[in-house]
């Protein structure tokens, strides 16, 4: 499943904004279909000329998504939870899904086939989750209350504070990006729930799970293509038309 809702603020049309030649989307189709994991690979956006983009690069699109869960705001188990329920009363009913959002270009068919041989490997799961080590760890991060603030992270050792020392030293801390999720469907429409309760961790790695939400974000991945330091999957299909 690639969400590709029109309604983008800080970067408008992100989804479909050209980036080396093709639409943004388009890198995650082609990464989803080389991958060989998914029996489909569908695109649920409430735009028509985003449902014509991804028609051309290979993506399904079987119906429009409703606007009511194509906000900013909407949360992302309302549109996962009508589209399973859709496509379950179509007859479509799969034992899995995977969330791969168009923000991600650098991931890769084999960081696909990576996540999905660890989740089905892991007895017990319910879902997989991308996640990346943070760069401003919430041990050093504060709340603040009226004229007072106190650590963000309670657990703080009160003889050696995680806020006084050295970032080596305090505890892996992980975050997640954007690149992919795993979860099994029944979980989800039983539980309304992406995650459930027993995550798998998938650390991506390298260029794999930056990250595209601002104009300087933009800026970014266009620098790291430049420098060699990211790479974008291939795309087997020509060029949608205007986008260059």
């Amino acid at each position: 499943l690639i969400p590709a809702r029109a309604g983008s603020v800080r970067v408008p049309h992100k989804n479909i904004r050209p980036l080396a030649g093709h639409p943004l989307i388009a890198y995650t189709i082609a990464a989803a279909r080389a991958s060989g994991v998914f029996d489909a690979v569908m695109v649920s956006t409430d735009n028509e000329d985003y449902a014509a983009i991804a028609r051309h690069y290979g993506a399904e699109v079987p119906f429009l998504r409703d606007p009511e869960m194509a906000s900013s705001t909407s949360a992302d188990i309302d549109w996962v939870m009508n589209v399973l329920g859709r496509l379950q009363a179509d007859g479509r009913d799969y034992a899995a899904y995977s969330i791969l959002r168009p923000t991600s270009p650098f991931r890769k068919a084999e960081t696909i086939r990576r996540a999905w041989k660890a989740f089905i490997e892991a007895e017990g799961a319910d879902s997989l989750r991308a996640v990346e080590p943070v760069e401003q760890h919430p041990g050093k991060m504060w709340v603040i209350r009226g004229e007072r603030m106190t650590p963000l992270m309670p657990l703080t050792p009160p003889d050696a504070p995680w806020h006084s020392q050295q970032k080596p030293t305090l505890p892996a801390v992980y975050v997640q990006n954007a690149s992919l999720e795993i979860a099994w469907t029944a979980m989800t429409l039983a539980t309304r729930s992406i995650a459930g309760h027993t995550l798998v961790p998938f650390l991506t790695e390298g260029d794999e799970g930056v990250d595209i939400n601002g104009p300087q974000d933009w800026f970014w991945v266009e620098h790291l293509m430049q420098t060699g330091e990211a790479k974008l999957p291939p795309v087997d299909v020509p060029p949608y038309p205007g986008a260059a």
